[in-house]
């Protein structure tokens, strides 16, 4: 292991870092998302492709 993964592990290890933490990658993770479906509109997917994306989308933010 290296010297920035062994930092990674202890910050991991503080709460308010984890919960800054994860925010930030669902933060990401729905804008690639959405960035995804804006290519998609953009290229003029079928009405069906674009509801699942959208569809996706719904279901990873209730999960979350």
């Amino acid at each position: 292991m290296n010297i920035a993964e062994k930092y990674f592990k202890r910050q991991l290890a503080s709460e308010e870092f984890r919960r800054s933490f994860l925010e930030e990658k669902v933060k990401l993770d729905i804008e690639y998302k959405l960035e995804e479906l804006r290519r998609d509109i953009q290229t003029h997917k079928s009405p069906e492709e674009l509801i699942k994306k959208v569809d996706s989308i719904e279901q990873y933010v209730m999960s979350v």
